[in-house]
């Protein structure tokens, strides 16, 4: 109801700033004419900012659709996808729906987004989390380039606890059937996904 009345009164607005452009020009006073910019000036102000309250609107509305199909977490909604892709094709695709791959930062978060991936992907499941170590070897960033604080390595394995893969294995996936916890994985392999979206 908002978007429509947004819309109208952006009509509205539009229309006479038309019809004060198409006016006739005559001759008046100084005053005049500096009263009449201002008064367009003015208008076209209002204009922008009907357009940027738009844009803000479409923007949480379209946030609002991603959390109703997914799930909210913290400050964040995540939304999964089961196509398995490498890591880089997932990290893309969750960009041009303009969120990134979901990274936890709590064991909290991390119970929650685990949770999440056993109900809408499955419980013998692994989903690349937006963590990797590209740019220095074991050193953990999220896809902000932040360090990561929060780590849920999977160290049940003496012989070979995690991350373990040194070079080849640059990308962290977390598996839902090892209870959440993470592992390093070569950013080739192909693994499901989850988008996050933070919550403005």
């Amino acid at each position: 109801m908002a978007f429509k009345r947004m819309c109208v009164l952006l009509g509205v607005l539009l229309a006479v700033t038309c019809s004060f452009q198409q006016t006739p020009t005559r001759k008046k006073p100084q005053k005049k004419e500096t009263t009449h910019d201002a008064a367009i000036q003015q208008l076209q102000k209002q204009i922008d900012d009907i357009v940027d309250d738009l844009n803000l609107l479409k923007e949480q509305q379209a946030l609002q659709t991603v959390c109703l199909k997914g799930v909210k977490i913290s400050s964040k909604c995540f939304l999964a996808d089961p196509v398995r892709k490498r890591y880089h094709a997932a990290s893309e695709d969750c960009n041009s729906m303009g969120g990134v791959l979901g990274s936890p930062l709590s064991q909290d978060e991390n119970d929650q987004f685990r949770d999440y991936i056993r109900q809408s992907i499955g419980t013998n499941e692994q989903v690349w989390l937006g963590i990797n170590d590209m740019v220095a070897e074991g050193v953990w960033n999220d896809q902000t380039g932040s360090s990561v604080t929060y780590k849920n390595w999977d160290t049940s394995n003496q012989r070979s606890p995690q991350p373990d893969g040194g070079k080849s294995q640059n990308c962290v996936a977390m598996s839902s059937a090892a209870g959440g916890k993470w592992s390093d994985e070569n950013c080739r392999d192909e693994r499901s996904s989850v988008c996050q979206f933070n919550i403005v």
